[in-house]
C-alpha cells in the first residue's frame, strides 16, 4: 500500500497536479514546512501548502536525484532552480497503517534559496487561498 502512495507522490510531481493526493493522503495528514514555525495540520491545510510547493518548485528544472525507502518512510532528496537560485532539498514521507500519507517534512539548502523560497510560498499561497 505505501508503495501505491509513492507512485501517486511521483505521478503528482510529475504532472504537476495534486489531485491525485485525495486517494492517499491521509484525513489528519501533517505538513512541516522549513519556513514555518508551526505544523500545518489536517488534509486540506497539507494540500494548500503542497500546491504552492508545487506551483514554486515544479518547473522544467525539479528532479529527483536520491531516494530511500525503509519501512513506512521515504525521502527523496530534489534540486531544481527558483529565480535562478539553486535549491537542494528532502521530502520525506511517513505512511500510516493503512498505507496513507500522514506526514511531509521538506527540509531545505542554501539558506539563499530558503529565503526565496519563503517570498514565493507567501506570494502563491496568498494567490491560493483567494482562488478558494
Amino acid at each position: 500500500m505505501a508503495a501505491f502512495a509513492l507512485e501517486v507522490w511521483h505521478s503528482c510531481v510529475r504532472n504537476r497536479s495534486i489531485a491525485a493526493l485525495d486517494a492517499v493522503l491521509a484525513e489528519d495528514s501533517v505538513f512541516y514546512s522549513p519556513v514555518v514555525f508551526t505544523p500545518q495540520r489536517g488534509k486540506e491545510l497539507v494540500k494548500l501548502y503542497l500546491a504552492g510547493a508545487l506551483q514554486v518548485l515544479g518547473n522544467e528544472s525539479f528532479r529527483y536525484v536520491k531516494e530511500i525507502v525503509q519501512d513506512e518512510t521515504a525521502m527523496l532528496e530534489f534540486e531544481a532552480s527558483v529565480d535562478g537560485i539553486y535549491v537542494n532539498g528532502v521530502d520525506i514521507l511517513t505512511w500510516n497503517e493503512q498505507g496513507q500519507i500522514q506526514e511531509v517534512k521538506v527540509m531545505l539548502r542554501p539558506l539563499k534559496a530558503i529565503h526565496v523560497l519563503q517570498q514565493r510560498m507567501r506570494e502563491m499561497l496568498e494567490l491560493l487561498r483567494e482562488g478558494s
